[in-house]
């Protein structure tokens, strides 16, 4: 019962005494002391010494940790967790996905024990609130969680990790947009401790701060045990065309799933789509299915039986005839996860195959508990989307194969090819990290793109030197500074209007400041939600004096206007 509750009885039956008691929790005496508990390599040994002096003299730094797939970057997070603890202080651990929590929380509390609380966005307000009083009562110093979990409410943080730093999941794209990397670093100044920021694929900017000084940098260039780097294999998904070949899996595909199941292997497969098919046409006109509230295709998906959008969720039944023809000769085009599944059940009939998506992980139990029997061997081949990519470490897995490297290098952002090299790398290093060597296989239409190359080679160095340039003479980050606008509104007319207006406004406010206005232009996706939507983007060496002026404007309380300062 309540507090509440039991003093009103008590009063009642004439009770005066109240009684307070202390939640018990498991000490860690020796480890607290001497940390010989979390062993470490002598690489890992020679980058932890920095961190541990910083934690010991309670300075503030950030560190850039750039260690390869399989390097014992979460050793390093353990080792530094208990030298918080040793100091009475808080540690927060972040991860990009909810879903990654279960993994990386079964490392800590193997650990650490009860020390452990968990935040993220799914929680009830019951468990949000236990977990509250328990850092209230110091019974617990070791947050983790997703993005959300960077406002946790620490009163003494000693250490702030940020694995996967490179992450764009780390961004709030929704409501109040904030990113947790950057809300970190503001944190751990406050609080005058180290920031680690963990990456197999650091951020172009973060690196680009580690090599001007900015981040202290500490690197770890082999895996753990010196196991070699997986072998990659990229397919030019054209010449399999020319061949004949018109299945959405390769020749070398094929081989590669096939021999991983003769070797009573385990395999991941990646393909950045959900669904059963990208989406609907008709065969005659040519008409694609749309959605009627957003300027997107709609997307078939076999569970139902239902055309759906996934950007307003508005879904109907599949259409017999084509509504501008009438013809009957409607396809299904592209491949989502629901239909490679399918295929890989009809090729390969004796594998054990589990799907990990959006569809799926909207129960995060069903997720944890798909990650968890692969884990253990009940399945031999994981199917997903992006988040097969990141964190997981299958000891069984020594096969990769990414169905579609180039979903991502199409999305028009400047940020387009560090995504690419990025899930590419990442993924690639799901393979081989166990006792036998990994094998992965990318298939593409565009071999030749330099983020795909690199990424063959495991080359994060070579991929920045030419991302770096490719930044400066183009004027985009970390060199300028951006703000991304967009303006939406359902009647056209009325949208142009507005979005003319904040552009006239800002040109007459820049003068001869060095800044670049471009737009209004149609947004990437002109219409979500019945809202037609306009585009402005600003680059500048320093938009300081821009945010502010837009802040103290009528332009900040705009109706329909979304600002994105710094989008990635």
């Amino acid at each position: 019962y309540s507090r509440m509750v039991i003093k009103q009885v008590s009063e009642a039956k004439g009770i005066v005494i109240e009684a307070r008691f202390k939640a018990t929790k498991t000490t860690f005496d020796e480890l607290l002391t001497e940390e010989v508990n979390i062993p470490l390599t002598e690489a890992q040994q020679v980058v932890y010494g920095p961190i541990q002096d910083a934690m010991n003299s309670h300075e503030h730094k950030t560190f850039l940790l750039h260690g390869v797939t399989g390097s014992g970057k979460t050793q390093l997070y353990l080792r530094a967790t208990a030298r918080c603890i040793s100091q009475d202080k808080t540690a927060i651990i972040l991860v990009p996905e909810i879903i990654l929590t279960d993994q990386i929380v079964r490392r800590f509390v193997e650990t650490f024990g009860d020390e452990v609380v968990v935040f993220h966005s799914k929680l009830t307000v019951q468990q949000r609130n236990n977990n509250w009083e328990r850092l209230r009562r110091k019974d617990s110093h070791i947050i983790i969680g997703a993005r959300s979990a960077v406002f946790a409410p620490a009163e003494d943080i000693g250490l702030i990790v940020v694995d996967e730093e490179h992450d764009p999941s780390y961004k709030q794209e929704d409501m109040v947009r904030y990113h947790a990397r950057n809300v970190a670093l503001w944190r751990a100044e406050a609080h005058g401790c180290p920031v680690i920021l963990g990456s197999a694929t650091p951020s172009v900017t973060s690196y680009y701060k580690a090599k001007q000084g900015e981040y202290h940098f500490l690197e770890l260039p082999n895996r753990i045990f010196e196991q070699p780097m997986p072998k990659v294999t990229i397919v030019d998904m054209k010449e399999e065309i020319l061949h004949g070949n018109y299945s959405v899996f390769s020749d070398a595909m094929s081989r590669l799933i096939q021999h991983t199941l003769d070797e009573h292997n385990q395999m991941i497969i990646l393909l950045n789509r959900r669904g059963y098919s990208t989406f609907v046409m008709c065969r005659d006109c040519g008409e694609t299915i749309m959605c009627p509230h957003c300027d997107v295709a709609m997307v078939y998906h076999q569970a139902g039986e239902e055309l759906r959008c996934h950007y307003c969720e508005h879904h109907e039944p599949i259409p017999t005839v084509c509504p501008k023809c009438n013809s009957k000769r409607i396809k299904f085009f592209g491949s989502g996860t629901q239909k490679v599944e399918e295929e890989l059940r009809r090729h390969f009939k004796s594998a054990r195959i589990t799907r990990l998506d959006q569809d799926v992980t909207k129960n995060k139990q069903l997720a944890e508990d798909i990650l968890h029997d692969f884990g253990a061997h009940k399945y031999d081949i994981l199917l997903g989307t992006q988040m097969v990519s990141k964190g997981h470490d299958f000891k069984d897995v020594t096969a990769v194969g990414i169905l579609t490297a180039d979903s991502v290098l199409n999305i028009p952002v400047y940020t387009a090819s560090e995504r690419t090299f990025d899930l590419l790398t990442q993924t690639s290093g799901r393979a081989g990290r166990g006792e036998k060597p990994g094998s992965v296989v990318i298939q593409t239409y565009n071999p030749l793109n330099y983020a795909i190359i690199k990424s063959k080679a495991h080359d994060y160095i070579g991929f920045y030197n030419e991302e770096i340039q490719n930044r400066k003479a183009l004027g985009y980050p970390p060199f300028r500074e951006m703000i991304h606008m967009v303006v939406r509104h359902q009647d056209m007319k009325t949208l142009e209007s507005i979005a003319n207006r904040i552009v006239d406004d800002l040109e007459s406010y820049k003068g001869n400041q060095d800044i670049l206005i471009n737009g209004p232009y149609e947004a990437p996706i002109k219409k979500v939600r019945d809202m037609y939507r306009l585009a402005i983007m600003i680059r500048g060496t320093d938009l300081t004096n821009l945010k502010e002026y837009i802040y103290n404007s009528w332009i900040f309380t705009q109706e329909g206007l979304l600002i994105d300062v710094d989008p990635v």
